[in-house]
């Protein structure tokens, strides 16, 4: 048996850091380029030879190709890129506001519509110390539901 066997004392620390710096490297290199092949396929101002003519760039010689397309495409990637984060943001706050209520008015909103109708002299002080206090306790026009007493 002439294999030598190495222990954890053989191999010094800076190999383990030197290692380590190549092994994520390694691994950043990999996201990169699967950033890259993404936005060659996320980009609409490309057509489909295009799309192939990098892609194969960028999988036949993939060091050469990753930093041409860098190069060439890298100020248009970051915009698709912020581009798509805003569609993303956006989409998201919609759901939201469509999630929450968002078509419901707020307290706010109702006690400014009443304050107007008081103004232009279509309700009463009464009248409008009483729709007031609906509002307020949750009661009001909007649909809201308090607790039934």
């Amino acid at each position: 048996m002439s294999t030598e066997m190495y222990l954890a004392y053989d191999y010094p620390l800076l190999s383990m850091f030197w290692t380590l710096l190549w092994f994520f490297l390694w691994i950043m290199w990999f996201i990169l380029l699967f950033r890259i092949i993404g936005d060659i396929f996320r980009d609409d101002s490309l057509g489909g030879w295009g799309k192939t003519g990098w892609l194969v760039l960028v999988l036949v010689l993939p060091f050469l190709g990753v930093f041409i397309y860098l190069l060439a495409r890298g100020k248009e990637m970051g915009r698709r890129e912020v581009s798509h984060a805003r569609a993303q943001q956006e989409a998201f706050d919609s759901y939201v506001r469509q999630t929450a209520g968002g078509g419901r008015s707020s307290s706010a909103d109702e006690l400014a519509k009443l304050s107007e109708i008081r103004a232009r002299g279509d309700i009463t002080d009464e009248e409008f110390r009483r729709a007031k206090e609906l509002v307020l306790s949750d009661y009001g026009p909007s649909g809201r539901t308090g607790a039934v007493g």
